[in-house]
C-alpha cells in the first residue's frame, strides 16, 4: 500500500506530460513530434490524385484497331457554330482553322493510305450545285469522303448529286455508309429556332488494301 501513493502520481505526472506534448503539436500544427507524428500523421499526408482517364484519337472513347482510322464528325450548329472534322487525331476542317463554309464541308481522303487529299465546301444555298457535281465525279472506289454540314446543305442537291455519292465511302450523309447520320428539319424537334441540333458522330473506319482500291 506504500507504493500506491507514489504510483498516482507517477500516472498523474505521465497524463499531463502527454497532454503537455499534445497541446504543443495541436498549437503548433507542424507535426514534427513523435506525437504529432502518431496522432495527425493522417492529416499530413497528400492526398492520393485520381488518374486521369486516357484519351484516344479525336477525343474516341476507344482505341481504333490497327489499320483503322479514328474519325469524328461535328455539323454546325444553327448557321452560328461551324462544323469540325477529326481525323487520326487532326482537325481537318473547323472554324478555328477558318476553312468552314456554308453548306457541304468535304474532305477526302485516301482510303488505302489515309492521306488528305482536298478539303472544299459547297455552297448548297446560294451556290451552283454543277461545282459539286464537278468534284465528285471523279471520285473512285476506295475514297474516304467525310462530310459535315453547316446552315443549309441540301436547297441546291440534285438526285445526281445523290447518286454520285456510291463513288466513294461517305461519312456523314444518310443512306450510303454506316457512319452516316442525319436529322430532319423539323418545327416539332428543332432545338434551334428553326433549325436540328448538331449532330456528332465518331468511330473507326478500315483502310482499305491495296488491290481493292
Amino acid at each position: 500500500m506504500r507504493l500506491a501513493g507514489p504510483l498516482r502520481a507517477a500516472v498523474v505526472l505521465l497524463l499531463v506530460g502527454l497532454t503537455w506534448l499534445l497541446a504543443s503539436t495541436v498549437l503548433r500544427g507542424d507535426g514534427t513530434s513523435i506525437v504529432g507524428r502518431f496522432f495527425f500523421r493522417g492529416a499530413n499526408e497528400e492526398p492520393t490524385a485520381e488518374p486521369k482517364p486516357h484519351r484516344y484519337k479525336c477525343g474516341l472513347s476507344a482505341p481504333c484497331p490497327q489499320k483503322h482510322l479514328a474519325f469524328r464528325l461535328v455539323s454546325g450548329a444553327a448557321n452560328v457554330i461551324g462544323p469540325k472534322i477529326c481525323l487520326e487525331d487532326k482537325i481537318l476542317v473547323s472554324s478555328v482553322k477558318n476553312n468552314v463554309g456554308r453548306g457541304l464541308n468535304i474532305a477526302l481522303v485516301n482510303g488505302v493510305s489515309g492521306e488528305l487529299l482536298e478539303i472544299k465546301s459547297f455552297d448548297m444555298w446560294a451556290g451552283d450545285v454543277a461545282e459539286l457535281l464537278k468534284f465528285l465525279r471523279p471520285l473512285h472506289e476506295g475514297t474516304l469522303v467525310f462530310v459535315a454540314s453547316f446552315d443549309d446543305p441540301a436547297t441546291k442537291m440534285n438526285d445526281e448529286a445523290r447518286a454520285l455519292r456510291g463513288a466513294g465511302q461517305y461519312c456523314g450523309i444518310e443512306n450510303k455508309s454506316p457512319f452516316e447520320q442525319r436529322m430532319k428539319n423539323s418545327k416539332n424537334t428543332n432545338k434551334y429556332e428553326g433549325w436540328p441540333e448538331a449532330l456528332e458522330m465518331d468511330g473507326c473506319i478500315p483502310l482499305r488494301a491495296a488491290q481493292d482500291s
